[in-house]
């Protein structure tokens, strides 16, 4: 038993007004999820078909879809991430672009990071903030750096974020499981694709699947 974490307050849930909702879609690149890319994460194909659905929900509804894209200028001479990983996502390259299979339109919004948070040093915020969001539904990879990175930044901002656990991936299951626990007792909350579609198409309440 967690008797910390288990000190909370408030609604465990959330009602989502379609409008004002936006799903970022976090480094689903060539990269990271294709085969041939730098640090392919095993097991990210799962993730296309629940991704999706929440990306159409979101398009059908009203709401923004903003594909988050980890991007590193070649000639950097003191790459942060490079640092610890192995150099990936270099502009201009097959591995700095969205993976095919997602379902992109010409007005969904792009966004280049240079570090894990899709929120650091990015006008994200200010885009968000333009288009009255302040909802967020973060889907993508990995759990437990870029996903949560950019979990972090959006409570840190003021929004109200939504992890669908079938719509992430992180380095093994330790990690997920782990990562998933923090974000639904500390910063969001944590649910599925299934039932945010729900809310987004019927008006009902998406439920917090963590409990300390």
């Amino acid at each position: 038993m967690d008797t910390f974490s288990a000190h909370r307050h408030g609604d465990d849930s959330m009602t989502l007004s379609p409008p004002h909702t936006a799903v970022l879609v976090v480094d689903m690149m060539n990269d990271f999820c294709a085969e041939g890319g730098a640090m392919v994460l095993p097991g990210s194909e799962r993730l296309v078909p629940p991704q999706n659905a929440v990306i159409r929900a979101v398009r059908g509804t009203g709401g923004v879809v903003a594909f988050i894209k980890d991007t590193h200028r070649p000639q950097a001479r003191r790459e942060r991430e490079f640092l610890k990983r192995t150099p990936h996502c270099i502009e201009g390259s097959w591995g700095a672009e969205v993976i095919d299979p997602l379902d992109r339109r010409p007005g969904d919004i792009e966004i280049v990071k240079r570090r894990y948070s899709g929120f650091f040093n990015t006008d994200l915020d200010l885009s968000l903030k333009d288009m009255v969001v302040d909802t967020l539904i973060v889907v993508g990879v990995v759990t437990n750096i870029c996903v949560r990175s950019t979990v972090h930044d959006a409570f840190f901002n003021g929004y109200r974020a939504i992890v669908p656990e079938d719509c992430v991936a992180a380095t093994g299951p330790r990690e997920q499981e782990s990562s998933l626990y923090d974000i639904g007792t500390h910063f969001g909350l944590v649910t599925t694709s299934e039932a945010v579609v729900r809310a987004l198409r019927e008006g009902v309440a998406v439920e917090n699947r963590i409990t300390a």
